[in-house]
C-alpha cells in the first residue's frame, strides 16, 4: 500500500530536506507552506513531492488542504508538524503581545489544527492509523536568551505531542517529538556567525548537515505502528545545550 505524508513548512529547511528524503524512500509527500513558489521549487526535486499552498494559522485553510490530500490520494500515513517562525530577539520585558501572540499562531495553534486534522482523518481511515512527529526543538527543553516566544511555544508542542499519544493509542495513531538543535538551514544562517549566550556574549556557533535532521524523521516515520520514538534529539554534537547557561 503506498504510503502518503503530509509536511508543513514543506518549501525551505527541514521540511524541505525531509519531505525529499521520504520521497526517495517511496512516500508520497505533500508538501505545504505559504509560499508557493518554494513549494513547487521544493517539488521539483521528486515525482513524488506534492506542492501544496495553505496557511496552517487558518483553521478553513487547514481542514481544505487536508480534504485535499484524501480527496487525491485517499488516506494520510504522516503528518509531519514542522511548519514554525523564530520571531526576532527581544528581551522578555520588551516583547510586545503582537510578537509573542505571532510565535503562538504557527508554532502552537498552526500545529494544533493540523495534527487535529490529521488525528481525525487517522482515526477514520481504513486500516486505522497513522502517525504525527511534531517538530519541538532545543528550545523544547532551554531557552535562548531573548527568545521567550519561541521557547513558550516549542514547550507547548511537547504538551501537544503527549496528549496526542496518550489519546492516539485506541485507534493506532502514534505521535512522536523530534528536537533538532543547529541544523544548517536559512533560518539558522545567523548562529554560525553568532548567536547570544546566557552570558550575553555573541559566540558562533557548530550548525550540522540538515540531512542528517531529514534521515532522523524519515528514521522515525519508517518505524511500524506498533513502534514510536517518543522524543528525539538530534544536534550539532559541540553546540552549547548540555550545560547552556
Amino acid at each position: 500500500m503506498e504510503r502518503v505524508a503530509l509536511i508543513t513548512g514543506g518549501g525551505s529547511g527541514i521540511g524541505k530536506a525531509a519531505g525529499l528524503k521520504l520521497a526517495q524512500a517511496g512516500w508520497q509527500v505533500v508538501l505545504a507552506g505559504r509560499r508557493q513558489n518554494l513549494l513547487e521549487e521544493a517539488a521539483s526535486a521528486h515525482e513524488n513531492l506534492t506542492p501544496m499552498a495553505a496557511d496552517v494559522t487558518l483553521e478553513n485553510a487547514v481542514q481544505t488542504l487536508f480534504n485535499e490530500v484524501t480527496r487525491r490520494f485517499g488516506r494520510l500515513d504522516l503528518l509531519f508538524n514542522n511548519a514554525g517562525i523564530f520571531t526576532p530577539a527581544t528581551p522578555f520585558a520588551g516583547t510586545t503581545l503582537e510578537r509573542f501572540t505571532a510565535s503562538l499562531n504557527v508554532n502552537v495553534i498552526g500545529a494544533f489544527l493540523c495534527a487535529r486534522a490529521a488525528f481525525r482523518i487517522m482515526a477514520a481511515q481504513n486500516p486505522q492509523g497513522g502517525r504525527i512527529i511534531n517538530n519541538g526543538s532545543i528550545s523544547a527543553h532551554a531557552p535562548r536568551p531573548q527568545a521567550m516566544p519561541y521557547t513558550v511555544a516549542k514547550h507547548a508542542i511537547t504538551g501537544l505531542t503527549r496528549s496526542i499519544s496518550l489519546e492516539g493509542r485506541d485507534c493506532n495513531i502514534a505521535c512522536g517529538q523530534i528536537d533538532i538543535g543547529n541544523a544548517a538551514t536559512d533560518l539558522t544562517a545567523g548562529i554560525a556567525r553568532g548567536a547570544m549566550q546566557a552570558n550575553g556574549t555573541l559566540t558562533p556557533e557548530p550548525v550540522m548537515d540538515v540531512e542528517h535532521a531529514a534521515s532522523s524523521v524519515l528514521h522515525m516515520a519508517s518505524l511500524p505502528l506498533s513502534a514510536n520514538v517518543q522524543f528525539m534529539t538530534i544536534m550539532a554534537t559541540a553546540m552549547p545545550y548540555i550545560g547552556r547557561g
